[in-house]
């Protein structure tokens, strides 16, 4: 198998599976993908605590994507803003309870929808040696 036939598999992989994460997620709990993404960074740094440059970097978008998003996550009550004291250009998203509480609800469901993506996708002949790859990594 060429290299572009295996990374045309991986992508057609990646896009099927975030396709019915992102689905799922905006219907069962009205929170986006990148937004899930996010708090669940979040929540994983000991504070719960990143640089909005940090943020973007762990979950793939730009700079101004995770602006816009941080906005959505504040209206919401998931994060909050807090200049950096160091360094009066950097910006802080801190994640509150809420957003906590929100990244724990929606867990679950992330988990099965991918769990069950990547089973049904493993059906597939061509996905099939890719789902076995990421499955063994």
């Amino acid at each position: 198998m060429t290299d572009e036939l295996a990374w045309g598999r991986a992508v057609a992989l990646h896009g099927r599976i975030e396709q019915e994460l992102a689905k799922a997620l905006q219907r069962r709990h009205g929170l986006g993908l990148s937004e899930y993404r996010a708090l669940g960074k979040l929540a994983a740094t000991e504070k719960g605590v990143l640089r909005m440059q940090e943020l973007a970097e762990a979950i793939g978008l730009n700079q101004s994507s995770v602006s816009r998003m941080v906005v959505r996550l504040e209206d919401g009550g998931m994060t909050e803003r807090d200049p950096c004291e160091n360094d009066r250009r950097g910006v802080y998203t801190c994640i509150t309870s809420e957003g906590r509480k929100r990244h724990a609800e929606t867990e679950p469901t992330y988990r099965a929808v991918l769990a069950a993506a990547l089973d049904k996708a493993g059906g597939d002949p061509d996905l099939a040696g890719a789902v076995t790859a990421l499955r063994g990594a």
